[in-house]
């Protein structure tokens, strides 16, 4: 055997053996963050404590987690600074069912963090040698716009994740994502629902049609690319993604979403 191919097996035998040790790092991730969950959630009167005196005083991880962020006086700081605040009543339906379906399908059924989509990205990152798949949740993508940085490290990580917990216990869903479509970035500096939709379609939110809708919800994930006014075309392809990840969560019919695949799109600065 030359050389050069018992080179190439040779890296190709690391490289197998760094994804696996990758996968195995990211399984055990996803255990202890799903034990670190169950225990913040525990409420102490349901644990077996003989004393009861021991049972009322005692203090969960998550109301620990609570103190320690006030993420409520955090978020009201934050949520004061945003000059035009949208309700949830004023936010179309179809608009959120979209956000929903595309970024975090799981949203109404987990905690701030999806442990089945942490396991699904880890196994396709793995196989894929790199980042192809994310897997944060609407939660932590809320914390991560409010409170942090775009720094990319373990300690980070473990902070959104306290953060996005601390907000799952203090809101409800309905709420959290009304913050977050108020603060999410919409590309061509539109920051929050309410610029996206006077930046993009000169009307305000509640008018928004749903094939509008659907092109607003693919941006977020990648801003400087899904922007309409900066490729028309590829904003196109993510609104059709959208949309049929709306019929896979079973939120359209097939005729509605035909009619939104098909429906006009008219950009305020004359592009469609």
């Amino acid at each position: 055997m030359s050389t050069g191919k018992k080179s190439r097996r040779v890296r190709r035998s690391f490289k197998f053996i760094f994804r696996l040790i990758q996968l195995i790092f990211a399984l055990v991730f996803v255990f202890l963050a799903s034990f670190f969950v169950t225990l913040a959630w525990r409420s102490p009167d349901t644990d077996k404590v003989e004393d009861k005196k021991i049972a009322t005083t005692e203090t969960s991880i998550g109301e620990k987690i609570d103190r320690i962020f006030d993420i409520e006086k955090a978020v009201n700081e934050k949520r004061k600074k945003i000059r035009h605040y949208v309700l949830l009543k004023d936010i179309p339906r179809h608009l959120r069912q979209a956000v929903i379906a595309v970024e975090d399908a799981r949203f109404y059924s987990h905690r701030g963090f999806d442990i089945e989509s942490i396991a699904r990205a880890a196994i396709v990152n793995v196989e894929a040698g790199e980042i192809e798949e994310g897997a944060s949740t609407i939660t932590q993508q809320l914390v991560k716009n409010l409170f942090l940085t775009q720094e990319r490290s373990f300690t980070r990580k473990v902070e959104e994740l306290l953060l996005a917990m601390s907000v799952e216990r203090n809101y409800e869903k309905d709420k959290i994502i009304e913050l977050y479509l108020n603060t999410i970035y919409f590309g061509s500096n539109f920051y929050g629902i309410y610029e996206a939709a006077h930046g993009y379609f000169d009307k305000d939110p509640k008018d928004l049609t749903l094939a509008e809708s659907a092109m607003l919800a693919g941006i977020p994930n990648a801003p400087s690319v899904y922007s309409p006014y900066v490729n028309f075309m590829l904003a196109k392809k993510r609104q059709l993604i959208v949309i049929d990840a709306m019929i896979k969560a079973h939120l359209l019919t097939e005729y509605e979403a035909e009619k939104a695949r098909i429906a006009e799109i008219v950009l305020k600065d004359g592009y469609y």
